[in-house]
């Protein structure tokens, strides 16, 4: 299935432009199988889509938060493919976001042994650190988790 050709759309500068990504990551995304089908214009030139553009955002997106290049293959195949297949795209989503998930709460860990050694050496210092006071403040603040 391929996107009809476009008479208008964005240029592949306009969408490097608009998503900070390069022409060549761009081209590299399209090549690897990670992007679905850009459209091309009567000259034969990339024409993106708005739909394209949300389709980049995401993929930006798992591969900032740690998805493997293969697995964003992977999930661009099936959308490729159509319907029928809504599990095994959920069950590959779930999988990142536990991942993801996971990642922050130990990045959370890093930055609270970070607050500590910061206030700590600040009070040393005779301060008082603005960021930490805040963060008590909300840490006071938030409902006590349950189990």
């Amino acid at each position: 299935m391929t996107q009809q050709a476009h008479s208008t759309g964005l240029t592949i500068a306009e969408v490097a432009e608009r998503t900070g990504l390069t022409a060549h990551t761009l081209r590299y995304y399209e090549r690897d199988g990670l992007m679905l089908e850009v459209g091309r214009n009567g000259a034969g030139h990339r024409a993106y889509t708005e739909r394209d553009l949300g389709w980049i955002t995401l993929i930006t997106r798992l591969r900032a938060t740690g998805m493997p290049i293969r697995e964003i293959r992977r999930y661009a195949e099936m959308v490729r493919s159509g319907g029928g297949n809504e599990g095994a795209r959920l069950d590959l989503l779930r999988a990142h976001r536990d991942r993801v998930r996971a990642q922050l709460e130990e990045t959370a860990a890093h930055l609270d042994a970070i607050e500590f050694k910061v206030a700590y050496y600040a009070a040393a210092v005779g301060e008082t650190d603005p960021d930490a006071e805040l963060i008590a403040q909300q840490r006071r603040d938030a409902p006590a988790a349950t189990g």
